[in-house]
C-alpha cells in the first residue's frame, strides 16, 4: 500500500519541479527577446547552394557550352493504351567549348531517354531519344526529362505530351472478372 502511494507523490513533486523551471526559462527567454527586439536584427548569412534556382538572371560566360534545341516538347497526339512513342529531340551546342552531357532522368518510370554520351564540339549537334510506354497509363500525359550538363544554367527540361485512351480489352468490375467470347 505504501509503494502504491509513494510512485504517484514522486512522480507529482518531479512534475511541480519541472514546471517551476519552465516557468524561470519563460521568463527568462521573455526578457531576452525583448532585448533582441530594441537591438538591430542581424542578417542571416547567404548560403549558396547550387540546387537552388538564383533571384537574380544567370549569364553564361562567354566559352561555356549552350544547348540549343530545335524543339523542347513533343505533342504525341492521342495512342492506345499500351503503345510506345519514340522521338528524338536533337540539339546543337552553339557555344564554344564542347558540351557534355553529365545525365538525363525522367520524372517517371513510363520514360526512357538515351542521349549523345560522347563530347559534343561546338557548332555540332547531338540527341537525346525518349521512349514513353503507355501501359497502365490513362487520360493527359506529361512526361519530362531533366538534363544535367556543363552547360549555363546547367539543367535543361524536355518533354512530351499527349493523351492516352483506354484499352478495348475490358477489364474486371464489380461483378468479378468479364468472359470474352
Amino acid at each position: 500500500m505504501k509503494k502504491n502511494l509513494f510512485f504517484p507523490f514522486v512522480l507529482a513533486a518531479g512534475l511541480l519541479a519541472t514546471s517551476c523551471d519552465q516557468a524561470a526559462t519563460t521568463t527568462d527567454n521573455a526578457a531576452a527577446g525583448e532585448a533582441t527586439a530594441t537591438t538591430p536584427a542581424e542578417q542571416p548569412q547567404q548560403v549558396a547552394n547550387p540546387n537552388v534556382a538564383v533571384a537574380e538572371e544567370v549569364t553564361p560566360s562567354a566559352d561555356a557550352p549552350v544547348m540549343s534545341f530545335k524543339e523542347t516538347e513533343y505533342d504525341f497526339g492521342t495512342i492506345k493504351q499500351g503503345e510506345k512513342v519514340n522521338h528524338t529531340f536533337q540539339f546543337t551546342n552553339t557555344g564554344k567549348t564542347p558540351l557534355i552531357i553529365e545525365s538525363a532522368s525522367a520524372s517517371c518510370g513510363c520514360t526512357a531517354p538515351d542521349w549523345t554520351k560522347t563530347p559534343v564540339a561546338p557548332g555540332q549537334t547531338g540527341e537525346v531519344k525518349v521512349e514513353f510506354n503507355s501501359a497502365g497509363k490513362f487520360g493527359q500525359q506529361s512526361p519530362t526529362v531533366t538534363i544535367r550538363a556543363n552547360t549555363e544554367p546547367n539543367i535543361v527540361r524536355i518533354s512530351m505530351k499527349g493523351n492516352v485512351e483506354g484499352s478495348s480489352v475490358p477489364t474486371a468490375g464489380a461483378e468479378g472478372p468479364v468472359k470474352i467470347n
